[in-house]
C-alpha cells in the first residue's frame, strides 16, 4: 500500500509526456476538446478513441486536426444534442401511447354506459327505473369529462414535446460556432441530393475548403480570434455561394459546399470569386486592433455525377484540396 501513491503518481507524470509528445509530433493546437479526446486515447479510458488512433497510425495516414474532429465526434460528451432527440422522442411516443390508451379507455367505458343506459331506457317502467337512467346518464357524464381533461392534457403535453424536439433536431444540425449546418446536417443532404441529381439527370458537385495556414491565426492572435475568423468565412460562403449551393462546417477549419444543378469547372469558378474576395479584404483583430493579414483558403473540387458514387467524389474532393496545400495554398483544383 506504501507504493501505491508513487506508483499513482509515476503513472500521472507518465500520461503526461505521451500527451505532451503527441501534440508536439503532430501539430496539433492544445485546446481543451483536442486534450479530452488525445487523453482519453492516450490513457485508455475512451476505448473507442484508442481503438480509431491504432487504426489511423497503422493506415499511415496523417493524425491532423481534422482527422481529430472527426474523433471528436465520437466522444459521448459531443452527443448532447443526439440523446436529447433520443429522450424526447421516446417522450412523445410514450405521451402518444398515453393518449390512445386514455381514448381507448373513454371508448370502452362510454360503450358500457351506453349499453347499460339502453337496457334501462327499454324496461323503464317506474320512476325508480328512471333515477336509475339518470344516475347513469350523470356518471356517464362526469366520465366524459375526466376523460376530455385528460385528452386535453395530453394535447398539450404533445404539442410541448413536438416543439422541443423539432428544436432539438435543429440544434443537432447545426456548428455551435459558425451556426453553419454541421457535418452530420451535411451528410444527409449529400445523400438526398445524390438521389435528386440521378432522378433529374442535373450535375451535382461537392468542394472541401480549409482556411490557410490557420493554426498560425490561433498562435498569433488565440483561440477567440481563430473562432471569429472561421464565422467571417462561413458568413462569406453562406453569402456568396449561391442559393443552390449547401454550405457546411465540416470540422476544425475545413468546409464542404454542395453543388446542386452545376457542374465543377461553374463551381470552382464561383469558389474563386469567393477566394479573391475575401483575399482582397484586410481582416483586423478587435480585441487588439491589430491586422490578421489576409486570410485565404485553399479548394478541393469534384463533382459527384461524375461517377455517381458520392464517396468516391469526396475523396476526389478532398485529395484535389490536398493538392491546392502542396501546390503553394490559394487556389482551388479540380479532383
Amino acid at each position: 500500500m506504501r507504493h501505491a501513491a508513487p506508483r499513482a503518481e509515476e503513472a500521472r507524470l507518465s500520461l503526461l509526456a505521451k500527451v505532451n509528445d503527441f501534440f508536439l509530433d503532430h501539430d496539433l493546437a492544445v485546446t481543451p476538446s483536442n486534450m479530452a479526446t488525445v487523453c482519453g486515447a492516450l490513457s485508455g479510458s475512451q476505448p473507442e478513441f484508442a481503438a480509431a488512433l491504432v487504426r489511423r497510425e497503422a493506415s499511415g495516414e496523417p493524425i491532423d486536426q481534422r482527422w481529430l474532429d472527426t474523433l471528436t465526434q465520437m466522444n459521448p460528451d459531443g452527443h448532447d444534442h443526439l440523446a436529447a432527440l433520443d429522450m424526447l422522442s421516446e417522450k412523445l411516443e410514450y405521451t402518444l401511447e398515453r393518449f390512445a390508451e386514455t381514448a381507448r379507455d373513454a371508448q370502452t367505458e362510454t360503450h358500457g354506459h351506453r349499453g347499460a343506459i339502453g337496457k334501462q331506457v327499454e324496461a323503464l317502467g317506474t320512476p325508480a327505473d328512471l333515477t336509475e337512467v339518470i344516475d347513469l346518464s350523470r356518471a356517464m357524464l362526469a366520465r366524459i369529462e375526466e376523460v376530455e381533461a385528460a385528452m386535453a392534457r395530453s394535447e398539450i403535453e404533445i404539442e410541448r414535446l413536438r416543439d422541443n424536439l423539432a428544436q432539438a433536431r435543429s440544434e443537432a444540425d447545426v456548428d455551435h460556432l459558425t451556426r453553419l449546418p454541421n457535418r452530420r446536417a451535411f451528410e444527409r443532404r449529400l445523400a438526398a441530393a445524390v438521389i435528386e441529381a440521378r432522378a433529374n439527370g442535373t450535375p451535382l458537385t461537392i468542394a472541401f475548403c480549409d482556411v490557410d495556414h490557420f493554426k498560425k491565426v490561433n498562435d498569433r492572435h488565440g483561440h477567440a480570434a481563430g473562432d471569429r475568423v472561421l464565422c467571417a468565412l462561413a458568413a462569406s460562403f453562406a453569402e456568396m455561394a449561391g442559393d443552390a449551393c449547401f454550405t457546411a462546417r465540416h470540422g476544425g477549419e475545413e468546409f464542404v459546399l454542395l453543388f446542386a444543378g452545376i457542374g465543377k469547372d461553374a463551381a470552382k469558378a464561383r469558389l474563386d470569386a469567393i477566394r479573391r474576395a475575401l483575399g482582397a479584404r484586410m481582416l483586423m483583430n478587435r480585441d487588439t486592433g491589430q491586422p490578421f493579414g489576409k486570410i485565404t483558403f485553399s479548394g478541393g473540387v469534384a463533382e459527384v455525377t461524375e461517377d455517381g458514387d458520392a464517396r468516391a467524389a469526396l475523396a476526389r474532393a478532398d485529395a484535389a484540396l490536398y493538392d491546392a496545400k502542396q501546390q503553394g495554398r490559394n487556389r482551388i483544383e479540380l479532383g
